[in-house]
């Protein structure tokens, strides 16, 4: 297992870096003076000049890739003055020399400042990440729960009025895309039946009365978001675990476990729907990574506090190093959730060998 977790860490940062390339060249072709941003419509072309020079953007461009891919290095290359401790920290594990003045230094990936408000990106997305990740984990645990309950029904009804009925609404689901199911769920419970559902378009986790100072959790306003990002996982997983059931109540040990006279339920908890829940459970894991990159137009539709709306508000500005830091955030995740899924899936099925 450790072999198998050494090679899908070392493809996690063939991955990262390949991301990390794509969004430098990308971001480097665009239109827009990031020196022009940071100082400000009174700055002065001397004030520009300088900004560039600490950019680096008047290198040439091979040496501002080898300079930002080693900025996002855990392992870098950095100045050991008294700047080059503070921007990058770390821990210096090699010094080269005291006339380099250089080390290599063990640290948290630098992805460099915000050009609008001159933030450190990491601890910009850091604020914002928790409310993208309850919102993601929220959804699923609504997908999930609500998924494999409407999922064994059918099973257990094939062919009746309940499984067509439920077949029919989960592949409205799958092909509804998720913005539109937001715009429709946030107008019409947060809109026009808001006096009746008590809920409203906009709105944080954490609220702060205006009037005590006290704060508070607010978790009506995460079910509107959690239940538009939720309803495609929730029209998969239906068809998944119905599929699945259907598969296993079809096996030799099921009708053995009956003719011994247990009962149907017990039958259906104990023996199939365990059985029935390895591929479910693969793909609940699989798709919390998902649900963090496509809660953006989610977060940005019901103003929600989240990875999705700095990154957009940062699209607009053209705040480079923030949209560059997000997509790199959130590659780094689907590594971490998908090696993370591999090792659970091995746990569950012991038919599964993780081998080089």
């Amino acid at each position: 297992m450790f072999a198998f977790l050494l090679r899908r860490v070392a493809q996690g940062f063939l991955v990262l870096l390949g991301v990390a390339c794509t969004v430098f060249f990308l971001f480097n072709v665009l239109p827009g003076d990031p020196a022009a941003l940071l100082a400000g419509q009174r700055g002065d072309a001397a004030t520009r000049a300088a900004i560039a020079a600490d950019l680096g953007l008047n290198e040439p461009l091979p040496a501002r890739l080898a300079g930002y891919l080693n900025d996002v290095s855990p392992l870098g290359l950095h100045p050991q003055d008294s700047a080059g401790r503070a921007r990058y920290g770390g821990l210096a594990l090699l010094p080269l020399g005291a006339t380099a003045g250089r080390a290599l230094v063990l640290k948290v990936p630098y992805l460099r400042r915000s050009f609008q408000s001159n933030k450190d990106v990491l601890t910009l997305l850091l604020d914002y990440f928790p409310g993208t990740l309850w919102l993601a984990v929220a959804a699923m645990l609504l997908a999930a729960t609500g998924g494999v309950a409407l999922g064994v029904a059918a099973a257990l009804r094939p062919q009746s009025w309940l499984d067509r009925v439920l077949v029919s609404v989960s592949v409205l689901g799958i092909s509804v895309p998720s913005f539109v199911a937001a715009i429709a769920i946030a107008v019409t419970f947060g809109f026009y039946w808001s006096r009746y559902t008590g809920l409203s378009l906009t709105g944080q986790l954490f609220e702060t009365d205006p009037f005590s100072g006290t704060r508070h959790v607010a978790w009506r306003n995460l079910l509107l978001p959690a239940v538009a990002l939720g309803v495609r996982p929730l029209a998969i997983i239906t068809q998944l675990t119905r599929s699945s059931m259907l598969d296993v109540l079809s096996q030799d040990y099921i009708r053995t476990a009956r003719a011994k006279g247990l009962s149907r339920a017990a039958t259906v908890l104990r023996h199939a729907l365990r059985n029935a829940l390895n591929p479910v459970v693969t793909a609940v894991s699989g798709w919390l990574a998902s649900l963090m990159a496509g809660a953006f137009f989610i977060e940005y539709i019901f103003n929600w506090k989240g990875l999705g709306t700095v990154t957009l508000r940062a699209v607009e500005s053209l705040d480079f190093p923030v949209v560059m830091g997000a997509t790199l955030f959130v590659a780094a995740l689907f590594v971490l959730i998908n090696i993370g899924v591999d090792l659970l899936y091995a746990l569950l099925d012991p038919r599964v060998k993780l081998s080089v």
